[in-house]
């Protein structure tokens, strides 16, 4: 696995949440939790496409791709493994980044820095992740995985959960093949929760953001705020995240 290969950042997006209805757009200074996120991700210097639905509610999501020159899929919104593997069909993706639109605050270095090691561990049969095992503040999620394993979990998988969350026909190892890199930090902070799900989720970031300019921060320094500040971390430390 070389350098020369295609690293596209695939990100998931769309209107309905059924938590947060139209959370991505939600603003903070004038900037939507959606700008936020994109604009973390392009300091990897790796394209980004947005896999978005079929769905009417969500032109507006292609029209912000489009004001922003970025690359964009419309696919199933139930089926998001196969609006995935579409989304890396079409932009000839060798190796795919997956994150989700609710990070406003992903952290670019933690990703790229983690691309650059997966690529010199050079098999397409590398699942790497920091979700499984997991030591770091719940909104600086990622995986990396080769096209080659994407396309067979897209030909495989029937299970209703496999089909909507993605990767978990890859991650259960279904295919017996395999290998995984769990990317992890000394430090604990997997109780913090800095992804938006709720009104309690999006006042933690607004606070972030506003008070701290956490948007201009690498993950270290996010989580040692939270962990100086447990006032911050109660604000939505009752949110239960929806199980896979």
């Amino acid at each position: 696995m070389q350098n020369t290969l295609n690293i596209g950042i695939i990100t998931q997006a769309r209107m309905t949440s059924t938590r947060l209805p139209g959370k991505i757009f939600k603003e903070i200074n004038a900037k939507s939790l959606l700008l936020y996120h994109i604009q973390r991700l392009q300091q990897t210097g790796f394209d980004i496409a947005i896999a978005t639905t079929t769905n009417d509610t969500d032109d507006c999501i292609c029209q912000f791709a489009e004001a922003n020159h970025l690359h964009y899929h419309r696919g199933s919104e139930s089926n998001v493994l196969s609006r995935y593997y579409e989304t890396a069909t079409k932009f000839k993706y060798d190796v795919i980044v997956r994150v989700t639109s609710d990070c406003p605050l992903i952290d670019p270095h933690l990703i790229r820095n983690n691309v650059e090691k997966y690529l010199k561990l050079n098999n397409t049969n590398l699942y790497m992740s920091n979700g499984l095992e997991r030591t770091f503040a719940r909104g600086f999620d990622f995986e990396i995985f080769s096209y080659n394993l994407l396309k067979e979990a897209y030909n495989k998988a029937s299970d209703e959960g496999d089909l909507e969350h993605v990767t978990p026909y890859i991650w259960k190892n279904r295919s017996g093949k395999v290998e995984f890199y769990h990317v992890k930090q000394s430090f604990d902070h997997s109780a913090f929760r800095i992804t938006v799900d709720t009104a309690d989720d999006f006042e933690l970031i607004k606070t972030l953001i506003e008070k701290y300019k956490a948007d201009t921060l690498p993950y270290t320094e996010i989580e040692s705020i939270l962990a100086q500040h447990p006032e911050l971390v109660a604000i939505n430390a009752h949110i239960e995240q929806k199980k896979v």
